[in-house]
């Protein structure tokens, strides 16, 4: 089965583009995908510490993929206001 995956921040700097469609076994789950894409040059660090959404909805490594879903990747959240007075 085909997926189309969007690629968000360094992930799509990484990768050289915002879009790329990958060929997954049927039944394939997330953390199949996330496989997938970690073997891509500059997208090593996807396997183990990307947030997914499918569908337009976050989903955890297991949930399971179907032909033409549209997956969004992106790298982790980190950050935010530190420092903020009370």
């Amino acid at each position: 089965m085909k997926v189309r995956v969007r690629l968000f921040a360094s992930y799509r700097e990484a990768a050289g583009g915002e879009w790329l469609e990958q060929v997954l076994p049927d039944g394939a789950r997330v953390r199949d995908l996330l496989l997938a894409l970690s073997r891509r040059p500059g997208l090593g660090s996807a396997a183990g510490r990307a947030l997914v959404a499918r569908r337009m909805e976050y989903v955890a490594a297991d949930a399971a993929l179907e032909e033409g879903d549209e997956v969004a990747v992106l790298p982790p959240l980190s950050g935010g206001r530190e420092g903020r007075g009370a």
